[in-house]
């Protein structure tokens, strides 16, 4: 938190504290009211704990942070006791859903599951080829058909697929699509409503994944995903950027949205289970 310790670096809570602490913030992506919330949280918090050292302000940022996450059940992704377990990935064009998807196969078939891909973006002939190469690499299955193709068909032939073949998981790719596309939700729900009647029960997780560096955008993005799908998790990807994902905070003050997993970098092993702590810190490193 270098910018954090400049700030407090001088030793002084005062106004100017205040609104450094409240660029720093909006600098992250943060969301104005969303910021107001926490420095009236931190004013509170210096007036009753009588805080001075900069040191114990820090833990004290930290924690009101990481406290606005608070999420209800068990962490981490939600597995089934009777495979295979449905994961399905949405959001727009350009967020890491197939990086993402990868970096979870690697991570599942490495402690020993049987995983398979289904290649629902079937808009971008790309993205098809682009997982084919991620489940050679990765040790995974792939479930595919021609660019063009019906994607809730695929789902359906990946989860068929899986079951005959004793697999563990389905990770199921689907089209970057544009939230502001109607036609293009309805087929997410005809993925969803598809993907049930194959699973025989809903999909045990259907994760938004959302770039850290789209700021604002991000929060219009989960307004509508939300209204197609019934999410039940947020990916953050490309928090190794220059931004940080601080719009991540709105997100879930507003739709209290579990976050599952963070992505902070390029490389296949490069995904982590979301920690509050761990985020606090990251907003001003």
């Amino acid at each position: 938190m270098e910018r954090f310790d400049r700030i407090v670096g001088r030793g002084v809570i005062d106004d100017d504290f205040y609104e450094e602490l409240e660029e720093a913030l909006l600098q992250a992506d943060t969301h104005v009211a969303t910021v107001e919330e926490i420095l009236e949280s931190l004013r509170k918090a210096v007036r009753e704990e009588k805080i001075t050292d900069p040191g114990a302000m820090k833990e004290r940022l930290r924690k009101t942070i990481a406290d606005r996450f608070h999420q209800e059940g068990a962490p981490g992704l939600e597995i089934n006791d009777v495979p295979p377990s449905l994961f399905l990935f949405v959001g727009v064009n350009g967020v890491g859903k197939t990086t993402t998807i990868a970096k979870l196969a690697n991570l599942l078939v490495g402690r020993g599951f049987k995983v398979v891909l289904a290649a629902g973006d079937t808009f971008r002939a790309a993205a098809i080829e682009q997982l084919e190469v991620w489940a050679e690499r990765t040790g995974a299955q792939i479930v595919r058909s021609q660019p063009g193709a019906d994607a809730s068909a695929v789902v359906y032939d990946a989860i068929v697929a899986a079951k005959s073949r004793g697999a563990d998981f389905v990770l199921a790719d689907t089209a970057g699509r544009q939230h502001s596309k109607a036609n293009l939700m309805l087929e997410l729900q005809k993925v969803v409503k598809v993907a049930e009647k194959a699973l025989g029960r809903k999909p045990d997780e259907i994760l938004l994944v959302l770039d850290a560096n789209t700021g604002q955008n991000a929060i219009r993005q989960a307004e509508e995903f939300t209204k197609a799908a019934p999410l039940t998790g947020i990916v953050l990807t490309k928090t190794d950027g220059s931004a940080r994902g601080g719009a991540l905070i709105g997100i879930y003050d507003r739709f209290k949205i579990p976050i599952k997993l963070i992505g902070n970098g390029e490389k296949v092993g490069d995904l982590l289970d979301f920690k509050p702590e761990r985020f606090a810190n990251s907003l001003f490193d």
